[in-house]
């Protein structure tokens, strides 16, 4: 999972623009499928996300997912799982304090950043990571709570 986590940081804005298409397409169908099915269908979905999302990115399913803002760069691979930038332990090679062998989470997400054309959003601060999310799925979460505001 590493190499194709650092894989796709280094192809982030092609994944970026795979990620302008296809969100979308994603949100609107779980719109329908949760118009029709209600909850029934939620492990399937969180099922195929985690894959998914967990090949490319070795995503942790937080269910906040941040990734087109951090690089395509998961921060919850972070072993401190720091959200908004470094920590003060980086190492002069870039790699991180509590892992050497792995390269800095936030590293990765400023280099991944600058190659996209919405890099600036890594510059946003983040929320915190709601834990009662933990182990959901980010594209229900976000349809549920558009529907809560609407």
């Amino acid at each position: 999972m590493y190499r194709v986590r650092l894989w796709a940081v280094k192809r982030s804005r092609f994944m970026e623009s795979l990620y302008n298409r296809f969100n979308p397409v994603i949100l609107t169908v779980m719109r329908g499928v949760t118009k029709v099915f209600g909850k029934s269908l939620d492990r399937p979905i969180t099922v195929v996300e985690a894959g998914v999302k967990g090949f490319l990115f070795d995503c942790k399913m937080c269910g906040d997912c941040v990734l087109s803002s951090t690089g395509m760069s998961c921060p919850m691979n972070c072993p401190k799982t720091i959200r908004n930038g470094p920590c003060g332990g980086v190492r002069d090679n870039g790699h991180c304090e509590v892992k050497p062998e792995m390269r800095c989470v936030w590293v990765a997400a400023w280099d991944g950043a600058s190659r996209m054309k919405g890099g600036d959003a890594i510059k946003e601060v983040q929320t915190f990571v709601d834990s009662s999310k933990q182990g959901s799925s980010s594209w229900l979460n976000i349809i549920r709570e558009d529907a809560n505001d609407n």
